[in-house]
């Protein structure tokens, strides 16, 4: 997995089954204004399917980053980035119940979740 803001991460296939809970991990650590539950974040992000590898979304692939109100996003974002600082790299690792549900009408769920997130700003 690179680790260098600002350039897409590529991540290698996990092994093993997906972990029960969420995962917070920072690969870098920034150094600038911090994210709070009730922030906009700007974020390049890549999300894989933890069990196939597979990328089913990227900002990087369409070239822009993005503006999300915390608040409004999948719960292991809302619990996964408070406290990361602009300037840094963080990976998540989303069960299903964090992610698009255990079951029902979103292509992703009942899917473990890997995203790969670069926090550029915080309003």
């Amino acid at each position: 997995m690179t680790e260098t803001p600002l350039t897409k991460p590529e991540i290698d296939a996990p092994e093993g089954p997906a972990p029960a809970d969420l995962q917070i991990v920072d690969l870098v650590v920034g150094e600038g204004a911090e994210a709070v539950a009730s922030s906009t974040v700007d974020v390049h992000y890549l999300g894989v399917d933890h069990d196939s590898g597979e990328e089913f979304d990227s900002s990087w692939s369409r070239g822009e980053s993005v503006n999300f109100p915390l608040r409004a996003l999948i719960p292991g974002w809302q619990v996964g980035i408070p406290g990361m600082k602009v300037g840094g790299r963080r990976k998540l690792i989303v069960p299903p119940a964090q992610a698009y549900g255990t079951a029902g009408g979103h292509p992703l769920s009942g899917k473990s979740l890997i995203f790969v997130i670069d926090l550029l700003g915080v309003s």
